[in-house]
């Protein structure tokens, strides 16, 4: 396993991180399990959110931890500020009671790497920015970022930041995979995958930026389930949002280029998806959900498979050799 450094967290971060969505369904015991098999194969960092199951993910997290007497050992990344049906919660006051609700269920008295769930754009950059360091200054997070922020959102509130004198984010969490995301799967969804989200790698390679990418398999396209001659036959609400968003004839050629190179190299067609993710010249983690043993020995063996430039270039539609 490699790690990555953020400023503010004062652990090492594993470049694969553990999420924790998947265990909404599971009974304590293979929640248990799945976390254990997780850090015995060096994954320390895990990813949870105030939204996840009302609380019940990260009251799950929070136990295993304290059962295992592990606090000072796990990199714990949680999300706040989720918007929910009735309005938008990207405020100072939504930020600090769903930090607290955080806390008290993970039964901790701070957090690594706190990340705001979402963005509203209209709302300025200052009081934010101003609620995180407080509660920095507390001791209550270590460092902070954003996901579904732009990149163009996170330079304002780092400028704010900067001319204020205070600790700007550290971090963001778009979704990023091979696929190139045509069309948002739900409203303010931030990716920077393609041609579109050019600008936003590169200046997160200016920055030095860390990212911790979400979606790398693009909600499961990547993993050969839909082909162009199949999308009729899906039904399933979820399934239709992954078509909207990533069924195009590019994403498609990306897809048999996958294959392809998963053939030759004797891997699955995931691993050559989270792979593709995680050789990024970037400072990027990828946040998968593996949901049993066998899932988490996958995505390891998927870290450590190496792709070249010339690789990558070709996956993605750059180039027409490799």
């Amino acid at each position: 396993m490699q790690y990555g450094v953020v400023d503010g967290v004062s652990k090492p971060i594993s470049r694969v991180v553990q999420g924790t969505l998947v265990i909404i369904q599971a009974d304590e015991q293979q929640s248990f399990d799945l976390f254990d098999a997780a850090f015995e194969a060096g994954i320390n960092t895990f990813d949870t959110a105030h939204v996840y199951g009302y609380g019940t993910v990260e009251r799950a997290v929070g136990q295993w931890i304290s059962d295992r007497g592990l606090r000072d050992k796990v990199v714990i990344v949680d999300k706040g500020a989720h918007h929910n049906l009735d309005r938008k919660r990207v405020t100072p006051y939504d930020i600090t009671s769903d930090l607290h609700d955080s806390l008290a269920r993970l039964k901790t008295d701070y957090i690594d790497l706190y990340i705001l769930h979402r963005d509203d754009p209209t709302q300025p950059v200052g009081s934010i920015i101003e609620t995180l360091n407080q509660h920095q200054r507390a001791g209550k997070i270590g460092a902070f970022g954003g996901s579904n922020w732009s990149h163009g959102r996170i330079l304002e509130a780092n400028t704010y930041a900067a001319q204020h004198d205070l600790t700007p984010f550290a971090v963001s969490s778009p979704a990023f995979s091979l696929a190139e995301m045509i069309h948002e799967p739900w409203p303010g969804c931030i990716g920077i995958a393609g041609d579109a989200g050019a600008a936003a790698r590169d200046w997160y390679a200016e920055q030095s930026l860390a990212i911790f990418a979400w979606s790398s398999l693009a909600g499961g396209f990547m993993t050969g389930r839909f082909t162009p001659d199949n999308l009729d036959s899906f039904t399933d609400v979820e399934d239709r949002r992954i078509i909207h968003a990533y069924a195009s004839e590019a994403n498609f050629r990306r897809l048999a280029r996958a294959q392809e190179l998963a053939a030759d190299k004797d891997v699955t067609l995931a691993q050559i998806a989270v792979a593709y993710v995680l050789n990024q010249p970037l400072d990027i983690y990828a946040l998968i959900a593996p949901v049993n043993r066998a899932q988490v020995a996958h995505n390891i063996a998927a870290a450590e498979l190496r792709l070249t430039p010339d690789e990558l270039a070709w996956l993605d539609l750059r180039a027409d050799t490799r």
